[in-house]
């Protein structure tokens, strides 16, 4: 790592908190960060991240925005205010300039859209502000996007066909052979 400015330097403490109420990703994101060398602890609400920041606020953190009981917003401003140097990032599947907006002004230190995976996530923890990222190696097609939604749309809807079209705007059929697929690619 290039040495950078004082209010940019990347924190020598590893401690991580990943909250996110999808259990298999936060475990999956969970190992992956620790192989990286990170001591990872993990929260499933916005209380179990408020919670854990105030046992011991990390240097680094990766919050989802939508959790059941609230807005991850809520955990990232509590960060910045109990350790103002620490990195947090927002994922979210429903990304708009507005939240990344607020997200940024609260104190986040990037934004990503889901689905992102370990490498798109460390990458963004350890960026030096103003460098130009590097373009994805594999970035995922749009007609994995478009899918990736369209389920994430249907496990809201608690799988429900019927309702996942007409919040999709989409024919109930169409969207039974969508589902039938398999994810591209």
């Amino acid at each position: 790592m290039s040495p950078a400015v004082s209010n940019t330097e990347i924190s020598s403490d590893k401690h991580m908190l990943i909250v996110d109420d999808d259990k298999p990703f936060l475990s999956r994101l969970g190992r992956a960060m620790e192989a990286r060398g990170f001591t990872v602890r993990t929260a499933e609400s916005v209380a179990g991240g408020l919670a854990a920041i105030a046992e011991q606020p990390p240097a680094f953190a990766i919050i989802d925005l939508r959790l059941a009981d609230g807005s991850g917003l809520d955990v990232i401003s509590e960060l910045k205010t109990r350790k103002p140097d620490a990195r947090g990032i927002i994922l979210t599947g429903y990304a708009n300039i507005v939240t990344a907006v607020t997200a940024v002004k609260l104190g986040a230190f990037d934004y990503l859209a889901k689905p992102a995976d370990a490498d798109e996530i460390y990458s963004a923890l350890m960026a030096i502000p103003n460098e130009k990222p590097e373009p994805p190696e594999n970035p995922m097609s749009a007609d994995r996007v478009r899918w990736e939604h369209i389920q994430r749309i249907y496990e809201l809807c608690d799988r429900n066909v019927s309702e996942t079209a007409r919040r999709l705007n989409m024919h109930r059929r169409t969207l039974q052979r969508i589902l039938a697929k398999r994810a591209p690619r």
